[in-house]
């Protein structure tokens, strides 16, 4: 129990760093002096054929302009993201992981890709004691796992495209050698990790201009990273893995102390293609992939509420914010013990989204008293930095994508002049040697990027996604409650105040078995309830990042699709 709690400290942690590094714009999300919708921050997009939603214009407009030239939603989607790897580099790129959710008429049902990478053979526990590492470091080589981006974006081209790939990257080139200006969250990013890309020649000359980090509105170009995104083109994902790109991974690698990946780590790499699972939600089927990912979570959190009649506690109230951080402080319990790469341990995933265990966990919940010290559930004995985008298209082939360096530029480190940043996901393994998400060499990481998609009656309703570190479980279920219980739309879903519990900041002073985390409420929050929730004995504060949300509902009898773009982003929904 002490190394379960020690461990989910360590994770939260390294998740809540990494949104430090994402919290630029902190603006709540309120009332707005708009006639007719004084919730919303903009309205909702509306198109008959096709629609993109991503984090950046230039991604977005990208995407429909691959959807117009006859692209499959896929091609979009893969455009979008070679885009936002070009603008939004601390977020995401070829050098991290990505996982993807799409569904097809001619399919009929939803299919799941974990392009997520794995620990390189020569990192071991032993290896790590032998140097003297009890966490692995969040910065630096020892925290590489092999990306699996390019071979997502091969293996979803191959599935779904239509269009070559070369035709698919040729927005991303264009930006990265003509350059683009800088929009303005981004500019925040990027001067946050300013001091740390200073270290390495490599990252400074790629990512910095004259030793700092881009402004707001400052042209930016990367021809090193088109340079790549031309190979990939020309040769497709097999010059990451075992062509060049490969080669000189390995080179930067063998050339660092802590260098442990090799390029036959990278020639090794496969993706999988999964069977996402599901829960109902008051008539809906909300869709996640199962682990080393943590979208299993939303699904937990959604069944202990679906316990409760939401809509009659009404939002914002503090009887539905207090059982809604309850819920999550169960669901998180069980992530930190159970979720784990399922090809290397025994994760419980049917017994963890049942009715029947969300049942008795609900019982846990004291309506008069925070919970402290949360144990996870023994799901035996009840038998059982990143960047979201969504794509449809004119046939209704849908794509939700997520994809993510995971701290902002990953380890702070690039190979040579390929110009991108080699992910830091294998920071988030145990080395306990008892735990699921133990390391081990060959094995997936515990993940956060979580794509979603909601289903009724067999068809996509929703094509949704919250990114943002451990609040994207969290940005899910509230996400889905303000459209399904409290009647909104989807742009006004994604604007309303979000909450956000962080299990592992303890106000100084509090006692560690007084400690239940913090329970983090944008200011749209009414006071009453930040009052009323102190009372109950939550550790309240204000502050911090509440993710990024893009959506596109199909109305399947109007012929129309409806698109929402987060408001605390740069981002924007088009359709044509």
């Amino acid at each position: 129990m002490l190394y379960r709690k020690t461990f989910l400290t360590a994770v939260c942690t390294l998740i809540m760093m990494h949104d430090a590094s994402h919290a630029q714009n902190t603006k709540t999300i309120g009332t707005y002096d708009r006639a007719g919708y004084p919730k919303q921050s903009r309205s909702v997009t509306y198109a008959e054929h096709g629609m993109a939603a991503t984090s950046d214009l230039r991604a977005t407009q990208a995407a429909v302009d691959i959807l117009r030239a006859g692209g499959s939603a896929v091609d979009a989607a893969i455009a979008a993201n070679a885009v936002l790897g070009v603008v939004e580099p601390m977020s995401c790129g070829i050098g991290g992981d990505l996982f993807a959710m799409c569904w097809t008429p001619d399919e009929g049902n939803v299919v799941g890709l974990n392009a997520s990478g794995r620990s390189p053979q020569l990192a071991t526990r032993a290896e790590m004691k032998r140097r003297e590492v009890e966490q692995i470091p969040i910065q630096g080589a020892l925290a590489w796992s092999v990306p699996g981006c390019v071979a997502g974006w091969q293996d979803l081209h191959d599935r779904y495209g239509k269009l070559p790939l070369g035709d698919v990257l040729q927005p991303a080139i264009d930006l990265a050698e003509n350059g683009f200006p800088v929009s303005p969250v981004i500019a925040g990013y990027w001067k946050s990790a300013e001091e740390a890309l200073q270290e390495t020649p490599e990252a400074t000359s790629t990512f910095l201009i004259d030793g700092k980090a881009p402004r707001e509105g400052q042209i930016f170009k990367n021809p090193r990273l088109a340079a790549t995104y031309r190979l990939i083109a020309e040769q497709g994902a097999q010059v990451f893995y075992r062509g060049e790109i490969a080669d000189e991974i390995d080179r930067y690698s063998r050339s660092r102390e802590d260098g442990l990946l090799r390029a036959s780590d990278l020639a090794s790499h496969e993706n999988t293609w999964v069977k996402p699972v599901s829960s109902s939600y008051r008539g809906y089927d909300v869709w996640e992939l199962p682990p080393n990912g943590q979208g299993i979570a939303a699904l937990q959190i959604l069944n202990v509420m679906e316990q409760f009649d939401v809509k009659e506690l009404g939002w914002g109230t503090p009887e539905f914010v207090h059982r809604f951080v309850e819920a999550k402080k169960l669901a998180f319990a069980d992530r930190a013990t159970y979720y784990a790469d399922m090809a290397m341990a025994d994760v419980p995933v049917k017994k963890l989204i049942s009715k029947e265990y969300a049942s008795e966990r609900a019982k846990l919940i004291d309506p008069e008293k925070a919970l402290v010290g949360v144990p996870p559930g023994d799901a035996k004995l009840v038998q059982g930095d990143t960047v979201y985008l969504c794509v449809v298209d004119a046939d209704r082939n849908c794509c939700s994508l997520i994809q993510s360096n995971y701290y902002g530029f990953g380890s702070k480190l690039m190979a040579g002049e390929l110009g991108f940043a080699l992910q830091n996901r294998g920071a988030l393994f145990s080395l306990d040697e008892d735990h699921l998400n133990t390391l081990e060499p060959g094995k997936r990481p515990f993940h956060t990027i979580i794509p979603a998609m909601v289903t009724k009656e067999g068809r996509p309703e929703l094509v949704f996604g919250v990114m943002g570190g451990d609040m994207q479980p969290q940005g899910h279920a509230q996400v889905l409650m303000n459209w399904i219980d409290f009647g909104m739309n989807i742009q006004m879903a994604g604007d309303a105040a979000r909450i956000r519990h962080d299990g592992s900041a303890t106000p100084t002073g509090v006692p560690e078995e007084e400690a239940g985390g913090t329970v983090l409420m944008e200011s749209g929050i009414p006071q009453a309830t930040v009052d009323a929730m102190k009372k109950l004995g939550h550790q309240t504060s204000t502050g911090g990042s509440f993710g990024g949300y893009q959506a596109i509902l199909i109305d399947w009898e109007g012929g129309v699709l409806q698109g929402a773009t987060e408001a605390r982003k740069d981002g924007a929904a088009l359709g044509y």
